[in-house]
């Protein structure tokens, strides 16, 4: 059942603002409460909000069960991957191997409080990053599957 033309107007229009601000909540994961999981469900809202407003049969017509498996798995894979990355270089499983080295998310941090800069975290920010991709596929996979059980029966 599609909504009325004011309620798909303001889903579109503030469907960029809550992917903006979820994506902003895995990036600053490292830094403030939040992190991976807490974005990846304010984007994986951003789809139930398009649910809402143009109904099930539109919207999984365009976000396929099969795209969200995929990127629930590229998730996963990408998690683990940054874990693994730590063993070939001859460290410990998941550790900390971008710390310090100056590189993406790798600036060495001064004593006392973060001054709030992003490119420090190490392997943290990329993993928010891979729990966010994951969380995201997942919950908007349960809520399509849980919308098709209801179209099934009607």
């Amino acid at each position: 059942m599609r909504m009325s033309k004011v309620v798909r107007t303001a889903a579109d229009i503030l469907f960029p603002f809550v992917l903006i601000f979820g994506f902003y909540i895995v990036v600053h994961g490292h830094l403030t409460p939040g992190g991976g999981f807490q974005g990846g469900a304010v984007i994986a809202t951003a789809i139930v909000l398009l649910i809402a407003a143009y109904g099930y049969d539109a919207i999984a017509r365009r976000i396929t069960k099969d795209a969200l498996r995929n990127t629930e798995a590229l998730g996963l894979i990408a998690f683990i991957a940054t874990a693994l990355v730590a063993l070939a270089l001859g460290a410990g499983f998941f550790y900390n191997w971008l710390a310090g080295t100056g590189l993406l998310f790798g600036m060495p941090v001064g004593f006392g409080p973060n001054p709030g800069d992003l490119n420090t975290g190490g392997t943290i920010p990329l993993m928010n990053l891979a729990v966010g991709i994951e969380v995201l596929g997942a919950l908007s996979l349960i809520v399509l599957y849980m919308l098709s059980g209801t179209q099934e029966a009607a």
